[in-house]
């Protein structure tokens, strides 16, 4: 597959032009923050039982996309002898909604003059679709542990359009939905000198004020659903926002960095292993791959552990991935034609990083703990932009002013300024578990002030930061050229739909000097 890191030239030049003239036309890059969350589950009477059977935009309005609850975060409890077959059922789920969504593109301007139109022919018949799967859910379940009540009812999805917030059933919008998997304050990494934030904290300071739904003109980019010019700010417009947690005594004050290139030998595929295993295009977009290289939706932990590596120490086998960024620039690349590529609506050249940085750092108040070896982390939520933001812990910035972190738009960085993704993912561990059904309730973040949730252990935080060389976005007819990561198709390309995986391999010795070097308040590498 063919893939390019490309630098500033002529087409760089334009951006910025184009993009300052849209930021100057008055508000075309300035849209309204309107995605509220929709929180992780269902709950009766709440957001799913307010919406069954019916579409959210009334005839001739204008609909962006499909949205269904999300089954998969429902799910608190599944035997360990189901899990996989649960997770299979789950990624079938997910592979109707892109069909669905396909019948929907299609038929747009249908489904917006006829409101019978898309309940008749796309939303009555996923509603059939998924209630098979979801009763499948609940007998595997059955089998083994207490059958799941309520799921059934998490069959009917609707319509919305792209300003349309993502749920009626509330949520504070940054975790702290009662399952263990927020906090108040999210994430803090503690500082690393790297300028990784704490990604928790007020990352919609974007001087929003219209609707981006409307921006841009239709749904935007090249692949026809996303992303529009309300999806990109001016980096040099956003307050700073990031806030470090004060170092209090007993903190772990080290960090361990290593070193897994930037996918320069092109490891890429459409699985989610963690997800999705056994199953083929399980993620329906691209991800790039470091470290592991054994990873794919059919590695098992025995075929980790023996897998090669692109970490420089081969003690660290892990594997790190994210969505593959790409530049809508009309140019195809080599899976255009491909599951995770153009098939799913994900289009443009593949951006290799210019830097890849994979940090552990420590807990402001606590030493950490070793993580267990083939723990499973995911920060982030792929289907963000229908869920809500409860789970969106990606943040998106620019080279020189990584004090301004946002979570819902894009960057327009200035020029000699790069675009700069930041993962930071959960800190603290259950003690018990490397997994868990809906693949969160075994980790959480820890408190604004450091403190893991009742139960839960510290362990070294994985901080990932990811550089590209890519153009500003340029919304010019022939001339458009715009960066977007790789989503669901009905997550239209939103950046708050950023995410990314880790699995623990590393092995015994290293790990313990991991832990080490955190506790002991050393740099390491």
């Amino acid at each position: 597959m063919g893939r390019t890191s490309r630098k500033r030239s002529k087409l760089a030049n334009r951006a910025i032009a184009a993009s300052a003239a849209l930021i100057l036309g008055g508000g075309g890059l300035i849209a309204a923050n309107s995605y509220a969350s929709a929180g992780e589950g269902w709950w009766p009477g709440g957001r799913d039982g307010q919406q069954q059977n019916r579409t959210r935009a009334a005839a001739g309005q204008s609909v962006s996309t499909i949205d269904c609850p999300d089954v998969g975060n429902s799910l608190r409890e599944v035997p360990d002898d189901q899990r996989f077959a649960v997770d299979r059922e789950l990624a079938t789920l997910d592979s109707q909604i892109t069909v669905a969504y396909q019948r929907f593109a299609d038929n747009r301007q249908r489904v917006e003059a006829d409101r019978s139109f898309g309940e008749n022919q796309i939303l009555s018949p996923l509603r059939n679709e998924r209630l098979v799967i979801i009763q499948r859910i609940v007998a595997l379940i059955d089998r083994s542990a207490e059958r799941p009540q309520g799921l059934e009812q998490m069959a009917p999805c609707t319509l919305r359009d792209d300003g349309d917030g993502g749920g009626d059933n509330g949520g504070d919008g940054n975790g702290g939905d009662g399952d263990g998997n927020g906090g108040d304050g999210q994430d803090q990494d503690g500082g690393d000198g790297n300028g990784d934030d704490g990604n928790g904290n007020d990352n919609d300071n974007d001087n929003d004020d219209g609707d981006g739904g409307e921006q841009g003109g239709g749904n935007g980019g090249q692949a026809g659903n996303g992303p529009e010019a309300g999806d990109f700010v001016a980096i040099e417009d956003v307050q700073p926002n990031v806030q470090q947690p004060r170092n209090r005594r007993g903190a772990s004050r080290g960090t361990f960095t290593t070193d897994c290139g930037v996918n320069a030998n092109g490891k890429f595929n459409p699985d989610n292993v963690i997800v999705a295993p056994g199953v083929s295009n399980g993620a329906h977009h691209m991800h790039d791959y470091v470290g592991n290289q054994a990873n794919d939706a059919f590695a098992s932990d025995d075929d980790l552990a023996a897998g090669d590596t692109t970490c420089r120490n081969q003690g660290d086998r892990s594997t790190y991935y994210w969505p593959v960024l790409r530049l809508q620039n009309g140019q195809d690349e080599a899976d255009a034609a491909a599951d995770g590529g153009g098939n799913d609506q994900n289009v443009g050249e593949i951006q290799t990083p210019s830097q890849v940085t994979l940090t552990f750092v420590g807990n402001p108040r606590s030493k950490v703990t070793a993580m267990p070896r083939f723990l499973r982390i995911i920060t982030g939520d792929a289907k963000a932009f229908v869920n809500g933001d409860a789970n969106a812990n990606a943040s998106w910035s620019c080279t020189g002013f990584e004090d301004r972190q946002l979570k819902d738009k894009y960057p327009i960085c200035p020029e000699n300024s790069q675009v700069v993704r930041t993962f930071t993912f959960q800190s603290c561990w259950d003690g018990q578990n490397t997994d868990s059904a809906n693949h969160r309730t075994h980790v959480a973040f820890a408190d604004a002030g450091g403190r893991c949730p009742q139960g839960f252990q510290a362990i070294p935080q994985l901080v990932q930061r990811i550089v590209y060389d890519v153009p500003p976005p340029v919304f010019d007819g022939e001339n458009a050229s715009v960066f977007a990561v790789d989503s669901f198709p009905e997550q239209l390309h939103k950046p708050i739909t950023d995410h990314g995986d880790f699995i623990n391999v590393f092995d015994e010795n290293l790990m313990n000097k991991v832990v080490n070097c955190i506790n002991g308040g050393r740099r390491c590498r």
